[in-house]
C-alpha cells in the first residue's frame, strides 16, 4: 500500500508479528490496536492473507534498501565500512526489530512466502557482504565464507546473554569483529 493508510496496518501487522508471532496477526487485534473497527482493513485488504503478504514483500523491500545503505562505500575504505555495521548491529540492539526478524523466521519455517522472502534478504545481506570482502582483494569463495561469518556473528551476537554484563559484552564484540576483520 503505497498511500500510507494500508502501512498503518502492515506496521501493526508488524507490531504484533514480533509480540505473539504470525498467529497472532489477526484482523481483530490489529483493528483494536489501531482504535478502528474492522471494515477499515477490508477497505484496504483482501483478507488477512492480502496483509501477510503485504507484510513479506515491506520486510523484504526494507531489509533489502537496508544493508544495500549500510554497506554502501560512500567514500569509506571496505573494511572501515565492514567495522560500521558490525558496530551497527552490535552497539545498539533493536529488542523490536530482532524480535520481528526471529518471528518472521519462524514463520518461514511453515510457510513458503515468507521462506522466499527470507531467502531473498539472505541472499542480498551475503551479496551485499560478500561484495565489501571482495573488495579487500579477498578472492570470491573466501569473501562469500567471511560474508557467512560475518552474519553468522551479527545475528548469533545479538541473541547470546552475557552473564559479566555489558561491558564484557562490548569487549567481546570488539574482539570478535577484530577476527572477522582481519583478513580484511
Amino acid at each position: 500500500m503505497s498511500d500510507g493508510k494500508g502501512d498503518v496496518w502492515v506496521e501493526a501487522g508488524f507490531a504484533e508479528l514480533g509480540r505473539a508471532g504470525v498467529e497472532g496477526v489477526r484482523v481483530e487485534v490489529l483493528a483494536k490496536n489501531l482504535g478502528v473497527t474492522k471494515g477499515g482493513f477490508y477497505r484496504r485488504f483482501a483478507d488477512r492473507a492480502a496483509l501477510l503478504e503485504a507484510m513479506l514483500e515491506a520486510w523484504r523491500k526494507g531489509r533489502i534498501a537496508a544493508i544495500a545503505q549500510q554497506t554502501s562505500l560512500d567514500g569509506q575504505a571496505p573494511r572501515e565500512r565492514l567495522k560500521a555495521v558490525i558496530q551497527l548491529y552490535s552497539e545498539r540492539l533493536n529488542p523490536e526489530g530482532m524480535a520481528i526478524e526471529l518471528a518472521i523466521r519462524q514463520w518461514a519455517r511453515s510457510e513458503d512466502n515468507a521462506a522466499a522472502a527470507v531467502a531473498s534478504v539472505d541472499a542480498a545481506r551475503l551479496r551485499h557482504v560478500g561484495d565489501l570482502y571482495r573488495a579487500t582483494g579477498l578472492a570470491a569463495e573466501e569473501a562469500d565464507a567471511q560474508a557467512f561469518l560475518f552474519y553468522c556473528f551479527i545475528f548469533g551476537q545479538s541473541l547470546l546473554f552475557v552473564e559479566s554484563g555489558p561491558r564484557k559484552r562490548s569487549q567481546l564484540v570488539a574482539k570478535s569483529a577484530e577476527k572477522l576483520l582481519d583478513r580484511a
